[in-house]
C-alpha cells in the first residue's frame, strides 16, 4: 500500500514537473506569442477587409494635384496640414507600382497600423505585466471603430506620427544623449507626417521641462529642430492654407475635448456608435469616461502619486483634441471615426503610465482578456460596415472614371465630376478630366474597362450613363414646323403610339427624329444602364424635328437605346 502511494505521488510530481517548462515558457514568451497572433490575424482581417478597394476621396488630391516633381508638390499644405512624408510614400508607390491598383498603398498603411501596435506592446510592457501589454496591442489592430484609419491608407497621417510619436517616446526613457538623438529625428519624421506631429512635438516640451535640472538645457534641440522645421514650412507654404479657427469653436474646446475622450474609450471597449460616414455622439462613451474619472480618483486615494512620464502624454492628447477643436467645421466632430484612432492610442499610453507597478493576479488578467475579446468582436462588425461602404464608393469610383476614360476623344479639359447628380459618388468632386488623363497616361487606370462596366451593378451603370451625357456630350437641336413625315425614310423607323414607350437602338453621329402633329413627345436615352433610362433630354413639341447628336467614343461596341414616349407617330432616322 505504502509502495503504491509513492507511486502515484512520484507520478503527479512528475507530472507537474512535466508541464513546469511549458508553463515556465508560456509566462516568458505568451504575450509575444499573443502579439504576433494579433498581427497575424490583422494582417488577414486587412486583406479581406481592402481586398478590390480603390482610391478614395482625398487620396486624388495627392495623385492628381501633385504630379510635378518641384518643391511645392511635397510641401503644399492639404487643408492646413503638413504632409511631406505621405506624399513621399504615394509618390515612391506610383512609380513602382502605377495607379491601377490601390493594393501597395493597402499594404504600406497596414505596415504602419503594424508600427503602431508593436512600438505600443513595447512601451507599455515596460511599464505593466505584458500580457496588458500584447491586450492594448490587440484592441489597437482591431479598432474597428475606427475604420478609415486601418482601411483608407490616405490617413497614415495619422498613423506614421503615432509610431513615430511613440517610437520618440521610447528613446527618451533611454535618457541619454544617443537616444535623445534618435528621439529628435523620430519626432522629425512625425512632424512631416501631418499635424499630429505637433501633438507629439509638445510631449518632447514637457519632457524637458520635467528633466532639464537632472539633465540640462543641451536637450532642447529634441524638440526645437522639428519645432523650427515645422515652423519654417508654415512660414513658406502652411500659411497659405485655410483655417477654421474661430472664437466659438474655442469656447466650445473643453466639450469638444471631453466628447474626444469619451468616443475613443467607448470605442476601446467595443461600444462606439458612430454611424459609417455620418456623424455620431459617444453615447456610451460619457459614462465610461466618469467612470475613468472616478477610478482615477478613487486609484489615487489608495496610491497617491503621479509617473513623471505621465505628463508628457496627456500634455500630447489635450493638444491633440484642442487642435481639432479650434478647427473644427461639420464633419470633424469629435466622435469621428478618423479621430479615434489616436485619442485611444493616448488613453492606452496613459493607462500604462497610471497603472505602472501595480501587479495584476491570473484572475485580473483573465478578466481583462474576457474585456478584451468581447471589445473586438462589436469593433470587428464595425469594420466590416465600414469596408462595405468603401466597397461600394469603389464600384461608383470605377464606373465612374470609365465614363471619363470612355469620352476621352470630346470631352473638356477642365470637365468635372463634383455634381453628384450625375457622379455616383461625391468623394470624386476634385477629379479633372485633363489632370486624370495624365496621371492615368503616366501610371495606369484604375477605372473598369467597357467590358467591366457593363457587367457592373446597377447604380455604376445609371451614373455611367449620365457622366456620358455630359462628358461627350449628348445634345438635341429642335426646329419647329419641319415636320415632314412624307419624306425620305431610308434608314428610319416609326415609332407608332401604344401603352409601353418604344425603344430605339442608335449609334454614333446624327439622329433626326421627327414627331407628328399632336402634343409634346418625351426623349430618354440608356447606354450601360438596364431597365431604366437615366438621361432626360428636353424633348419635342408636336410637329417638329429634333436633331439628337451623339459624338463618337471608346466603347462603340455598345450602342445607345432611345426610348420615344408620344401620343402620335414618331419617326426616328439615323
Amino acid at each position: 500500500m505504502e509502495t503504491q502511494q509513492q507511486t502515484s505521488g512520484g507520478a503527479a510530481e512528475s507530472g507537474g514537473r512535466d508541464w513546469a517548462p511549458a508553463l515556465a515558457w508560456l509566462r516568458r514568451h505568451g504575450p509575444v506569442a499573443l502579439l504576433c497572433l494579433s498581427l497575424l490575424g490583422a494582417a488577414v482581417v486587412y486583406t479581406l477587409a481592402g481586398w478590390s478597394l480603390t482610391f478614395f476621396q482625398d487620396t486624388w488630391a495627392f495623385l492628381l494635384d501633385r504630379q510635378a516633381t518641384d518643391v511645392d508638390a511635397f510641401l503644399l499644405p492639404h487643408n492646413e496640414h503638413i504632409v511631406v512624408v505621405p506624399v513621399a510614400i504615394t509618390r515612391l508607390l506610383l512609380e513602382v507600382f502605377g495607379m491601377s491598383s490601390n493594393t501597395p498603398e493597402q499594404v504600406a498603411m497596414a505596415l504602419t497600423v503594424f508600427a503602431c501596435a508593436i512600438l505600443l506592446f513595447v512601451y507599455v510592457r515596460r511599464r505593466v505585466d505584458p500580457w496588458l501589454a500584447a491586450m492594448a496591442a490587440a484592441l489597437l489592430l482591431f479598432l474597428g471603430s475606427s475604420w478609415p484609419i486601418i482601411l483608407w491608407p490616405f490617413e497614415n497621417e495619422f498613423t506614421i506620427p503615432i509610431a513615430a510619436g511613440i517610437g520618440m517616446l521610447l528613446l527618451l526613457d533611454r535618457e541619454d544623449s544617443r537616444g535623445d538623438a534618435w528621439a529628435c529625428a523620430a519626432l522629425l519624421l512625425a512632424v512631416l507626417s501631418g499635424s499630429l506631429g505637433i501633438a507629439f512635438g509638445i510631449a518632447a516640451g514637457v519632457d524637458f521641462l520635467l528633466k532639464y535640472r537632472s539633465r540640462g538645457w543641451k536637450r532642447a534641440y529634441v524638440f526645437l529642430v522639428p519645432g523650427l522645421v515645422y515652423i519654417a514650412w508654415y512660414l513658406g507654404w502652411g500659411h497659405n492654407a485655410e483655417t477654421h479657427l474661430a472664437l466659438r469653436n474655442i469656447l466650445d474646446a473643453p466639450h469638444y475635448v471631453m466628447d474626444g475622450f469619451a468616443s475613443a474609450l467607448g470605442s476601446l471597449a467595443g461600444l462606439g456608435t458612430t454611424p459609417v460616414n455620418s456623424p455620431g455622439q459617444p453615447d456610451w462613451g460619457r459614462p465610461l469616461l466618469i467612470g475613468a474619472i472616478g477610478l482615477f480618483a478613487f486609484g489615487q486615494w489608495r496610491r497617491p502619486g503621479i509617473p513623471r512620464t505621465f505628463w508628457p502624454i496627456l500634455a500630447a492628447a489635450l493638444t491633440y483634441w484642442l487642435l481639432a477643436a479650434f478647427n473644427y467645421i461639420p464633419g470633424r466632430e469629435a466622435a469621428s471615426t478618423r479621430y479615434v484612432f489616436a485619442a485611444a492610442v493616448f488613453i492606452l499610453l496613459m493607462a500604462a503610465e497610471l497603472l505602472r507597478g501595480v501587479n495584476f493576479s491570473r484572475r485580473g488578467l483573465l478578466v481583462a482578456g474576457i474585456v478584451t475579446v468581447c471589445a473586438i468582436g462589436p469593433n470587428l462588425a464595425q469594420m466590416k460596415d465600414g469596408r462595405d461602404w468603401l466597397k461600394e464608393q469603389t464600384i461608383y469610383t470605377r464606373g465612374d472614371l470609365a465614363a471619363l476614360e470612355i469620352a476621352r476623344d470630346t470631352i473638356q479639359p477642365y470637365f468635372n465630376l463634383a455634381s453628384y447628380e450625375i457622379a455616383g459618388t461625391a468623394s470624386l468632386a476634385m477629379i479633372e478630366a485633363a489632370k486624370y488623363f495624365e496621371a492615368a497616361d503616366r501610371w495606369g487606370s484604375p477605372a473598369y474597362s467597357p467590358q467591366e462596366l457593363s457587367e457592373a451593378p446597377a447604380r455604376p451603370r445609371r451614373h455611367a450613363d449620365l457622366i456620358l451625357s455630359q462628358a461627350l456630350p449628348l445634345s438635341t437641336e429642335t426646329t419647329l414646323g419641319e415636320y415632314d413625315f412624307g419624306g425620305a425614310a431610308e434608314n428610319c423607323l416609326t415609332v407608332n403610339p401604344g401603352p409601353d414607350p418604344s425603344e430605339v437602338l442608335l449609334f454614333p453621329g446624327e439622329t433626326r427624329i421627327e414627331v407628328a402633329p399632336g402634343g409634346p413627345a418625351d426623349f430618354k436615352l440608356r447606354r450601360f444602364a438596364t431597365g431604366v433610362y437615366p438621361v432626360d433630354t428636353e424633348g419635342a413639341p408636336g410637329e417638329s424635328t429634333t436633331l439628337l447628336t451623339i459624338p463618337r467614343d471608346r466603347a462603340l461596341k455598345w450602342p445607345w437605346y432611345l426610348q420615344v414616349t408620344a401620343a402620335q407617330p414618331v419617326r426616328v432616322c439615323r
